[in-house]
């Protein structure tokens, strides 16, 4: 009798210890914290003024800086953040579509107007022919940085090219430009060798170039391609996802942005 008790009592904390150990994933996510992957500039910094607000709101914001963005979207994916903050819309349909993923955007934070830099030229009217000119070699940057050289009056690309365009949409190129497609946070380095280079302004901004002060062109203020919070779907109804978008769209997110960089990142909202 005594083991047949004992017996049970064995069985039953086992079941309890099963529970307790393997009940993670039950118990769903921590409401009172978020863990958001981004890159260093502008995202990292603006998620630094959010974070404190969260707090107030009982909160936690993890901040996760990765210096490959290429990284963001398979890590959230991947289950390894909830979310993240580094991209434009474009960008993350083009990831959805060729990874069969289904990640969504919760909000428009701010707009990055990509610009055309320069170590040796005055301006655009300096650009000798044949001149070298870097631009990001994925997709949706790529062809964003093509749209900013036509609006240049540098080349003119085929009508309806759009943001995935390539070098094979130009259907004028007058000053024979060599168009050089290369990792998008090479770029502010390789100035020393090209003769112009088309930046996103986070990999400006990290390489203490100013936008505005620096950049001989810049792309049109009104440009599509603002930058959001991007989450799983399982995740946008979360409470501490909607109080993160909240804040990110809040009167001292959008006084950040206009004060700290007067015109390089402009507020989406």
């Amino acid at each position: 009798m005594k083991r047949g008790i004992l017996l049970i009592l064995c069985l039953g904390l086992i079941a309890a210890f099963t529970v307790g150990c393997g009940g993670g994933t039950a118990a769903g996510p921590d409401d009172n914290k978020v863990v958001v992957g981004a890159t260093a500039k502008p995202h990292a910094e603006i998620l630094e003024v959010a974070k404190p607000i969260l707090e107030e709101k009982g909160i936690e914001l993890e901040i996760k800086v990765f210096t490959d963005y290429v990284q963001l979207n398979p890590a959230l994916n991947d289950e390894q953040i909830d979310a993240n903050f580094f991209q434009h819309i474009p960008y993350l349909d083009d990831f959805n579509e060729n990874n069969d993923a289904n990640l969504e955007w919760v909000v428009k934070v701010h707009n990055e107007p990509m610009g055309v830099y320069s170590k040796n030229l005055a301006g655009l009217e300096d650009l000798p022919d044949n001149a070298k000119v870097g631009i990001p070699n994925d997709a949706t940057n790529g062809g964003r940085a093509l749209n900013v050289l036509e609006a240049a009056g540098l080349i003119k690309l085929e009508a309806g090219a759009g943001v995935t365009a390539t070098d094979k949409d130009i259907v004028e190129n007058t000053k024979n430009l060599d168009i050089i497609m290369m990792d998008a946070a090479m770029l502010p380095r390789s100035l020393e060798d090209l003769d112009i280079c088309v930046i996103n302004s986070n990999y400006a901004l990290e390489a203490d170039l100013n936008p505005v002060d620096d950049s001989i062109f810049m792309e049109p203020k009104d440009s599509p391609f603002a930058n959001v919070l991007v989450v799983r779907p399982d995740d946008k109804d979360r409470e501490a996802i909607k109080a993160l978008a909240d804040v990110l769209q809040s009167p001292e997110i959008k006084a950040f942005l206009e004060e700290e960089y007067e015109g390089s990142c402009v507020p989406a909202f």
